[in-house]
């Protein structure tokens, strides 16, 4: 018999005969032990004999290790069924809005759009960017969608300021005249009468330039 990787601890006797003290092999199955040992008993002392009972404790204990191992594989290989099929499904909230249950400075539940999702270390998590605030769409006097920072600024379209302002309420909040129209500010603060200027209807979120990662088990709410 050929066992791989054997480590084998020996001795010498006062009569300067070598004999094994040990075998060691983390691979060692129970058959390899049952052929050791029988190997082992056709070669021992007759005038003193192993201890069968030592013998039939220390293949009790090689049956138990073998099938602690075959129970930690079975479950290492549902853990990792587990894991792809939380992520598959985890997978369907991609795009979707999300809330985690934590409070912005505004008071209001922080809210994401997510980006992707993976599994790190058996957890699924997501990455999503935080929406800041959702914007009012504001066109200009030919109808087109004007940019504007968070200062209301409006920009063109290489990004320069224009000069000219949205007046915001808050972040993203245009302020109207009683004609409902957003109130356009000039150089110098001042309202730009009969500006043109109209409403679209819809907002778009505004997000933030970075990811976050966010448990899987910790969204509270989709939409």
């Amino acid at each position: 018999m050929s066992v791989d990787n054997v480590t084998v601890q020996s001795a010498t006797g006062v009569d300067g005969s070598t004999y094994t003290t040990s075998v060691s092999n983390d691979q060692l199955t129970t058959e390899d032990f049952l052929q050791l040992m029988l190997t082992e008993l056709k070669l021992q002392d007759p005038t003193a004999p192993m201890d069968s009972q030592r013998m039939m404790d220390t293949q009790m204990q090689m049956s138990t290790i073998n099938t602690n191992l075959k129970t930690i594989e079975t479950m290492e290989a549902l853990v990792s069924t587990f894991s792809q099929s939380a992520l598959a499904n985890a997978s369907n909230v991609i795009g979707q809005n999300i809330e985690d249950g934590n409070i912005g400075e505004n008071g209001v539940n922080k809210a994401y759009t997510v980006r992707s999702v993976e599994s790190l270390d058996g957890e699924v998590t997501v990455n999503a960017q935080q929406i800041l605030y959702v914007e009012d769409q504001v066109l200009d006097p030919d109808g087109n969608r004007i940019i504007y920072n968070i200062n209301g600024e409006i920009l063109d379209s290489t990004g320069k300021t224009t000069g000219y302002k949205v007046a915001l309420e808050n972040p993203g909040q245009a302020i109207l005249n009683e004609d409902g129209k957003p109130v356009i500010l000039d150089e110098d603060n001042e309202i730009v009468t009969d500006s043109g200027y109209t409403m679209e209807g819809a907002v778009i979120p505004v997000y933030s330039d970075q990811l976050t990662s966010i448990p899987f088990s910790a969204i509270t709410r989709i939409f």
